[in-house]
């Protein structure tokens, strides 16, 4: 009995130690079970907090950013307003000028050279090229003692007032200088008057007086009103003139101009030269 007893007691024995065994040798061919440290799962798990999403804009509020396309097409919009070519011209530009005049053709039989002249003008511009120009003028016509003695008279005085549209070409030389043309019809008022004359009435008109205008069926007036002319004629003008553009922007021209009128037969001829100032 006791035999047995010790027996059973010794397989006992041997079973216990061979699990125990078993169970180190499967600890040790096992992972380890155990967890992690707080700083092995800060450096192995990755960070559970995620970044906070972008705040979407207020309604109504420009993004921070404008697209590409906008700013280079403000981009754009500034560079051609940098870029704008500046007007080269005035729309409308006013004038005055004086001068002398040298008579020709009939009016030069008559009328001595060098009177004065003066009027002003205003021109509207279509480009600084092309413009149309009004000009008014004041022409004197002083008779030659010639002219006087077939008068019969002591003195006399003599004018013309002369309107003129013309087209004006206008070429510019440099930024200075500007060279121009123009041409177009005219109408003229000539009148005058002789201080008194010995001339006979119903006479026949002689060739001064054929040009001064009262003639009647080629004779002086039996009224008498011989010593008065006023006469309005219509004709044409051409010319030219040089420019020269100031610091403040006028411009002082000289200018040449031929002018020719009629009426009934009878002539007005004269160029003229004169200088002024535009603005």
């Amino acid at each position: 009995m006791i035999r047995k007893l010790v027996m059973g007691l010794a397989l006992a024995m041997l079973a216990g130690s061979g699990m125990q065994a078993q169970q180190t040798q499967q600890d040790q061919t096992q992972p380890s079970q155990t967890q992690p440290s707080p700083a092995q799962q800060d450096q192995t798990q990755p960070s559970q907090t995620q970044p906070a999403p972008e705040q979407a804009p207020a309604a109504g509020q420009a993004p921070a950013t404008q697209p590409a396309s906008s700013s280079q097409e403000a981009a754009d919009d500034e560079y051609g307003r940098r870029r704008a070519k500046e007007k080269q011209y005035k729309n409308w530009t006013y004038n005055v000028n004086a001068g002398s005049n040298l008579t020709r053709a009939t009016t030069k039989t008559f009328v001595k050279g060098g009177g004065i002249l003066g009027g002003g003008g205003i021109a509207r511009n279509f480009s600084q090229y092309f413009a149309f120009r009004l000009d008014f003028q004041f022409v004197n016509l002083p008779l030659r003692s010639s002219a006087l003695q077939l008068a019969q008279a002591p003195s006399a005085s003599s004018h013309v007032y002369a309107l003129t549209l013309d087209p004006q070409f206008s070429l510019p030389v440099t930024k200075r200088y500007t060279a121009y043309l123009l041409a177009g019809p005219s109408f003229l008022h000539r009148s005058g008057k002789l201080s008194s004359s010995t001339a006979v009435p119903g006479t026949a008109c002689n060739a001064f007086y054929d040009w001064w205008g009262p003639c009647f069926n080629l004779s002086l007036p039996l009224s008498g009103d011989f010593l008065k002319e006023s006469q309005n004629e219509f004709g044409y003008n051409f010319g030219g003139g040089v420019a020269r553009k100031m610091s403040n922007g006028h411009e002082i021209f000289a200018e040449y101009r031929q002018q020719h009128g009629s009426h009934a037969g009878r002539t007005t001829d004269w160029r003229s030269v004169t200088v002024g100032v535009r603005w």
